[in-house]
């Protein structure tokens, strides 16, 4: 006589695998979320530490200004901030072969999930001298006071134990 498992001993086992699987699944996705919150912070951090360091090095002018003056039409971050942090400038901000940067490889991603339809870049919001911070809508990926040099996500919502993510 052939040894073999019943019917029953295999739904028995699938069930204990079944609720086993639905406790841990939880698990993984508040720790999925967490590694996410975890990246966005260090996202910021690593910005934050290039927009200090164009800054210093282009005697207190930070990116998003050309020859002392904030460039016009910056929104979506392309003109100049991106290629100021991720090309070579000049003493005074513009593109250049000169020996200032690159201080990114690229424009830090925003790994926060979105309510919005994204640009197809690593998008920012570049504010003019007077504005305020807006509150977070999550259409950019960052929101850049040039004159201030704060630099923060555009999510709106709190992390896993309730700070703001436009906080960090």
């Amino acid at each position: 006589m052939k040894k073999a498992f019943t019917l029953i001993e295999i739904l028995i086992v699938v069930s204990i695998l079944g609720i086993l699987g639905a406790i841990v699944f939880p698990e993984f996705q508040a720790h999925a979320q967490q590694s996410r919150e975890a990246a966005a912070k260090d996202n910021l951090r690593i910005f934050r530490n290039a927009i200090a360091i164009y800054t210093a090095e282009h005697n207190g002018i930070p990116p998003g200004y050309v020859n002392g003056n904030l460039f016009p039409g910056t929104v979506g971050g392309l003109m100049p901030m991106t290629p100021q942090l991720t090309g070579t400038t000049d003493i005074i901000g513009d593109i250049s072969k000169d020996r200032y940067g690159p201080y990114l490889s690229e424009i830090p991603e925003n790994p926060l999930p979105k309510d919005l339809p994204q640009l197809p870049f690593n998008s920012i919001l570049i504010l003019n001298e007077g504005d305020s911070f807006p509150e977070p809508d999550g259409a950019y990926d960052w929101i850049f006071h040039p004159v201030t040099k704060e630099i923060r996500l555009d999510c709106p919502g709190t992390d896993s134990e309730g700070v703001n993510y436009y906080d960090y």
